[in-house]
């Protein structure tokens, strides 16, 4: 086995007391077992770090505790500052890795060395089987005319360590920095797309993706910065027409806002139209 890549695997923590050792446990069943196990704490205030600990007797697992609270995207590029594997892959202290997941997740990568990253996770899509590739032009297709891709959490994603470190990794944006970087990765580097089945995503009313409605200008920020990017790898043609057409919906959550006499909403999403325009 230490012929294949090693891979890091990167779990964040904070107060995850109820789910952490389930989350460990998954991962150490794996039947790829290259793998380094790194744990950094966020500051819990519960028994996460010592339920953490009981599991460093296995020498594949680290754990770290942060001298103060990050937040949730900085503490993933710390947990990745401490990887030497050649993959990162993110298990959230509250998710669940299928035995079988990460030797299906790192088979399906390296039939593809040209790939800087990919996503699991994902429908099957009808034209063809997983796994296959994209280009950077590709993936934007796919997102914004087709299935869907950006929208994926951390959870369904591995990376390449080199791509992560030479990107500066995910940037401090609350809620959708995994978005934003998703975005950013389908500028530059083909991506992988897996088939679902490989991974485990927990819901619980713990979890912060509960206030993702609270974010929701936030992630249309983001669409209409990438889309109206130099850099977008879609003709520009099209990425005008995908911008004007989110600007579309956009209108429409307006009108939806003021109708329901939801103003102070109306008001930040107006705000949206006002200072996007595809020029």
């Amino acid at each position: 086995m230490n012929h294949l890549p090693l891979v890091s695997i990167l779990m964040t923590a904070y107060n995850r007391e109820k789910y952490i050792a389930e989350a460990i446990e998954s991962v150490l069943a794996s039947t790829y077992t290259h793998f380094e196990l790194i744990i950094v704490d966020d500051g819990s205030k519960d028994k996460t770090v010592a339920i953490a600990r009981t599991y460093e007797q296995d020498p594949r697992v680290k754990v770290y505790v942060n001298e103060k609270n990050l937040g949730d995207y900085p503490n993933r590029n710390r947990a990745a500052s401490y990887a030497k594997g050649k993959y990162l892959k993110y298990v959230d202290a509250d998710d669940y890795l299928y035995p079988g997941g990460l030797e299906v997740l790192v088979a399906m990568m390296e039939k593809f060395p040209e790939a800087g990253w990919g996503l699991c996770s994902l429908l099957q899509f009808i034209q063809k089987p997983f796994p296959f590739i994209l280009s950077p032009r590709e993936a934007y297709e796919y997102h914004y005319r087709g299935p869907g891709l950006f929208h994926k959490a951390p959870l369904s994603s591995i990376i390449c360590r080199s791509v992560f470190e030479k990107e500066n990794g995910f940037r401090p944006i609350r809620m959708a920095g995994d978005f934003e970087m998703w975005h950013r990765l389908a500028q530059r580097y083909p991506v992988v797309l897996m088939p679902d089945g490989i991974v485990w995503y927990r819901e619980h009313n713990e979890q912060e993706v509960i206030f993702r409605n609270q974010f929701t200008q936030v992630y249309e920020q983001i669409k209409f910065d990438y889309l109206a990017d130099q850099q977008c790898p879609l003709e520009k043609e099209m990425a005008k027409s995908i911008f004007n057409n989110e600007r579309k919906k956009l209108k429409w959550q307006v009108i939806k806002f003021i109708v329901k006499i939801q103003l102070v909403n109306a008001r930040l999403f107006f705000k949206l139209l006002w200072r996007n325009r595809y020029t």
